[in-house]
C-alpha cells in the first residue's frame, strides 16, 4: 500500500498519528508530495483523487481512498485494536460528535485561516484576508470551548483516546502557522495537550 501525502500536512498527520497507534506505519510506503509546487494538482495525481487533495491511500488492487478520516476508517475496520473510533453505538457516536466538531469548527476552521492569510495558495486561490481573519478567531474560540469540555473529560471524546484527539492536536500544532497557541490560561486544555504529546504517536 502506498499513501500520498506531505508530511507537514496536518490532514496527512492524522493518517500517520492514526497509524502510528496502531502500530502500522511500516504496512504502508509513503509518498511525498509538494503541494506548493503543484504535485497535487497534475493531471496524473487528479486520477487518483479528481479533488487534488492529500493525503491519498492506493490499495493494492489499485484502489484509490481518500479523505483522511475514510483513510482511517478502512484501517480501523481491518484492525480495530486499538480501538480509536468506538465499540458500542453510543461511543461511537460520541466519538464522531467530537471528532466533526474539532474538524469543522477548529481544523477547518485554522486551514481557512492559514490559506486566506498567508497566500500560500495565492496561484490557485483568490485569498480573502477578512475571511481569513474570522476563521482564525472562530478557531479561538473553539479552543475555549475545548478548555472548558476538558475540564470534566480527560480525552476529547471520554475517558480514553480516540480520533477526536489525534483532530484536535494536530490541529494545535498546525495552529502555529498563523501565530495561534493555547493561552497560558486555557490549563485544561494545556494540561490534554501535554498529556497527548507525551504518545509515540505524536513524534510522527
Amino acid at each position: 500500500m502506498k499513501i500520498y501525502e506531505q508530511k507537514v500536512a496536518p490532514n496527512a498527520r492524522r493518517v500517520r498519528m492514526f497509524l502510528a497507534e496502531k502500530a502500522l506505519l511500516d504496512e504502508v510506503k509513503f509518498v511525498e508530495q509538494d503541494l506548493q509546487a503543484g504535485d497535487n494538482i497534475t493531471p496524473d495525481f487528479r486520477q487518483k483523487n479528481p479533488l487534488g487533495k492529500i493525503p491519498v491511500l492506493e490499495l493494492d488492487d489499485g484502489t484509490y481512498l481518500s479523505e483522511s478520516m475514510a483513510i482511517c476508517r478502512y484501517f480501523e475496520v481491518l484492525n480495530p485494536e486499538p480501538n480509536l473510533m468506538g465499540v458500542t453505538a453510543l461511543e461511537q457516536a460520541m466519538i464522531e460528535m467530537w471528532q466533526r466538531r474539532c474538524e469543522i469548527y477548529f481544523m477547518n476552521q485554522v486551514g481557512m485561516g492559514f490559506q486566506h492569510t498567508s497566500g500560500f495558495f495565492a496561484d490557485r486561490m483568490t485569498p480573502v484576508k477578512e475571511w481569513g481573519e474570522e476563521c482564525v478567531k472562530n478557531a479561538g474560540k473553539f479552543m475555549g470551548l475545548l478548555n472548558k469540555h476538558l475540564a470534566e473529560s480527560e480525552y476529547v471524546a471520554g475517558e480514553r483516546f480516540t480520533v477526536a484527539d489525534i483532530t484536535a492536536f494536530v490541529t494545535i500544532d498546525f495552529a502555529r502557522v498563523i501565530r495561534m497557541r493555547i493561552p497560558e490560561e486555557m490549563t485544561n486544555l494545556k494540561a490534554w495537550y501535554e498529556r497527548i504529546n507525551s504518545r509515540d504517536s505524536a513524534k510522527v
